[in-house]
């Protein structure tokens, strides 16, 4: 019989950050200055010398202009945020081999297929075409955000098209859309695109966490009832 799951709390975000919150020292850096868990970009370096208190989060319109004209460098976590993602990326490499390992235990519960490390059983080779292909989960480390403005990540179990460069190809691009319509953008009523459902795809250079297919749904002043069944 399968073993029943035991959740590792110690690892869990939610209880990672509060302790984190707590540290003597929550403004040192919790890596070896050249040796940081994930590829790090210059904002990011920028938010490290930061307090919470000179950060401001980003409002409705900034996320509108930087996903339109693909400034996802641009998109900052808060300070004390970001150094407990660092701190607890090292912490789950160390106990689970990969932020990667963690996700597919804890939270998505994926069984990859044997002797095949990224690759799943799916019922569709279609992205997106059957719901147990792909899990929409809270960003438990999501960017520092105006508090109407929620963060969820939609993972897949099939790798999306992309081109060269590793942004989505135009028949990603399709694809994502169609799927946030039908997923997102009609469960909150949007009648004006953008108004309360973006999305974006971050290049494999931005991503913290490369091994699973993801793209990010932020979603705008949603009833709690409504949001309640992506918020897991």
């Amino acid at each position: 019989m399968p073993q029943p799951f035991s959740p590792d709390t110690t690892s869990l975000p939610s209880i990672f950050q509060s302790k984190w919150r707590s540290n003597p020292d929550p403004a040192a850096l919790p890596f070896p200055a050249n040796s940081p868990p994930f590829a790090l970009t210059p904002t990011d370096w920028h938010q490290l010398s930061l307090t919470d208190a000179h950060h401001t989060p980003h409002a409705w319109p900034n996320l509108q202009s930087l996903i339109a004209n693909s400034q996802l460098e641009q998109l900052t976590r808060w300070p004390s945020q970001l150094k407990a993602y660092l701190a607890w990326t090292a912490h789950v490499q160390r106990v689970y081999g990969s932020a990667t390992t963690y996700l597919l235990e804890q939270r998505l519960f994926w069984k990859p297929l044997a002797g095949m490390e990224l690759a799943f059983a799916v019922n569709d080779d279609t992205p997106f075409a059957h719901p147990h292909d792909f899990a929409i989960l809270r960003n438990d480390w999501g960017y520092a955000l105006e508090s109407d403005v929620a963060h969820v990540v939609v993972w897949l179990k099939q790798r999306l098209p992309v081109d060269g460069a590793g942004a989505l190809s135009a028949e990603g691009v399709v694809m994502v859309e169609a799927f946030v319509d039908r997923e997102f953008r009609r469960e909150v009523g949007e009648r004006v695109k953008g108004e309360r459902v973006l999305w974006f795809k971050n290049t494999t250079t931005l991503q913290s966490v490369r091994g699973l297919e993801h793209v990010h749904v932020l979603l705008r002043d949603v009833d709690e009832k409504v949001k309640e069944k992506w918020m897991k």
